[in-house]
């Protein structure tokens, strides 16, 4: 996927739904004080503001660099950590797996479990209905 300033400002800001969303106290490797940032999660994708409406984005260096987070309260603090772990790449995988392995199981199953898999979970393909034309 090609990602440009313009793609990420717009997702970042647009009206859809957002997967978290709240102040957050960040502290950065050279700027040691904490400062209230408004953070944006949507899918595996961290964004943060100086303001909540922001009206400008900018974008830094490429360097990784670690950030020291805070929350508000301990319900937001554990709302945002369950929230980013979602959000990892590992543990999407794991969840594609686990249903992967759940559709294998269901074809697999007793009396042909689904009765409409064909090949691997990959390959899956609904049995025809005897409906379509030819």
């Amino acid at each position: 996927m090609k990602l440009n300033e313009r793609s990420l400002a717009f997702y970042a800001t647009c009206d859809s739904p957002a997967d978290n969303a709240g102040f957050l106290y960040k502290r950065g490797e050279r700027h040691t004080a904490y400062h209230r940032r408004w953070f944006v999660l949507r899918g595996n994708m961290l964004f943060y503001f100086e303001e909540r409406d922001p009206f400008a984005i900018r974008f830094g260096g490429a360097k990784s660099r670690t950030y020291v987070l805070a929350a508000e309260s301990q319900a937001a603090m554990e709302s945002w950590v369950k929230s980013l772990s979602r959000a990892s790449f590992d543990y999407m995988r794991l969840v594609v797996r686990e249903l992967e392995k759940q559709l294998e199981e269901m074809c697999r199953g007793p009396a042909g479990g689904c009765g409409g898999c064909r090949g691997s979970p990959g390959s899956w393909k609904p049995k025809s209905s005897g409906l379509e034309r030819s």
